[in-house]
C-alpha cells in the first residue's frame, strides 16, 4: 500500500456542502478528526491515507469532495 496525501479545495461558500456532503457515504475516513483551514479562511482539507493507487485513495471520499481533491503519493522521510 502507498500513502497518499488527499487535498480537497472548496469555496468558501461551499464548506456547507463540502460537509454535508459525507452523510450516508459511507468510509474509513468519517468520524476521525483531520486538518481543515475552513476556519481560519484557506478552505482546504487534508487526509493521509494508504491505498493502492491513487484512484483507491480519492474513491475514499464522497463523489462531490473528489472531484475537488489531488492525491499526492508521499513517503516518509528522516529529517536529520
Amino acid at each position: 500500500m502507498a500513502i497518499y496525501m488527499l487535498t480537497h479545495h472548496h469555496n468558501p461558500d461551499d464548506c456547507r456542502t463540502a460537509f454535508v456532503a459525507w452523510q450516508g457515504f459511507e468510509s474509513p475516513l468519517r468520524h476521525h478528526p483531520t486538518l481543515s483551514s475552513c476556519v481560519e479562511g484557506g478552505h482546504c482539507v487534508w487526509w493521509r491515507v494508504e491505498a493502492a493507487d491513487d484512484k483507491a485513495a480519492v474513491a475514499l471520499l464522497p463523489p462531490w469532495i473528489a472531484e475537488r481533491t489531488e492525491a499526492i503519493r508521499v513517503r516518509e522521510v528522516p529529517i536529520p
